[in-house]
């Protein structure tokens, strides 16, 4: 359970964030990617640049590698993965002639090696997106991807018919089921509205609300990926856009509130409960990384223009207040 949205301040500066969702964390950290890091690559690609972007998100470092949760690049390009287990199907080997990239490297390819969403869309029709797992303790993890920058956002799903790449016009993603399904299901709630009801005349009966906030009866209330989608998408496309900085990073954090999990209402199969473990906020206008935790609602920030980028490796950022 994952949910991300991607949103433009007034100075058309992107704003993009997600909660993850899940009943465990992995030891993510605030992990930076410099230009020149030398990271293995799960196959030959001798078109990758040998220096990329510099790249900041939430992430685990293995075997030299960041494996993103989600991050933003220095160019204002962003990616997130969400969960997307029953539907996800990647190609078994690599293929001739294909860009090749294993799954678990998919956000860091995305982030070093493009400016924008154009940039990605044209590089997919490629791109083949290949089962590998990093080592033999973490398998491959079924996802799909949201990526966007201050023009717009794709979804993008590697499924059993193949590569989908989605034009996303409500700049928000959750989990199953597929991007087209949540994008068709969204018109059973066209007659949502945040104005306050008009009154109704039913015989000799008047009836009038009971005030603001009645526009939305009828929106799913639970914490499925459908239920959320729909929140997520209402909220974002109707909060006020935003000027500044700190309030369009209330403006993110405010928004993924309305889809959040509280622990104890969401159980697995196995008994433990998703909760969101952290919301995160990357500002393209900044090229700063906020965060905060389930446990520690202050949210966090880390300006990449903080950080040492002459380094040949990965590191791990520490945290500063907001």
């Amino acid at each position: 359970m994952c949910t991300g949205i991607r949103f433009t301040s007034t100075e058309n500066t992107m704003y993009f964030g997600r909660n993850l969702d899940w009943t465990q964390g992995y030891g993510e950290r605030v992990v930076v990617t410099p230009p020149a890091a030398q990271i293995p690559a799960a196959f030959d690609r001798p078109d990758d640049p040998a220096e990329g972007h510099a790249v900041i998100g939430m992430g685990i470092i293995v075997n030299d590698v960041p494996l993103y949760f989600d991050c933003g690049n220095d160019a204002g390009l962003a990616v997130a993965g969400l969960n997307f287990p029953q539907s996800a199907h990647y190609a078994a080997h690599e293929v001739l002639g294909s860009i090749n990239v294993a799954a678990y490297e998919f956000p860091l390819w995305v982030a070093r090696n493009f400016s924008s969403v154009d940039e990605v869309r044209g590089a997919l029709r490629t791109t083949t997106i290949v089962a590998k797992a990093i080592n033999d303790e973490l398998p491959v993890a079924k996802l799909h991807w949201l990526i966007g920058d201050a023009t717009s956002s794709i979804v993008v799903e590697r499924m059993d018919d193949g590569l989908r790449v989605w034009d996303n016009d409500v700049d928000v993603l959750t989990n199953e089921p597929d991007f087209g399904w949540h994008r068709q299901n969204i018109r059973n709630y066209l007659c949502l509205s945040e104005r306050e009801p008009a009154k109704a005349v039913w015989d000799k009966a008047e009836l009038t609300p009971f005030g603001s906030g009645m526009g939305l009866q009828g929106i799913p209330g639970d914490y499925s990926g459908p239920a959320r989608f729909v929140k997520a998408a209402f909220v974002n496309s109707h909060y006020p856009r935003q000027a500044s900085e700190q309030d369009n990073v209330t403006r993110m954090f405010r928004t993924l509130g309305a889809a959040a999990v509280p622990d104890g209402c969401a159980e697995m199969a196995d008994g433990s409960f998703e909760k969101t473990l952290y919301t995160s906020c990357f500002s393209s206008h900044t090229r700063t990384y906020y965060h905060a935790t389930y446990n520690d609602p202050a949210i966090r920030s880390y300006p990449l223009a903080a950080c040492d980028l002459s380094g040949a490796k990965p590191f791990v950022f520490p945290a500063t207040a907001a």
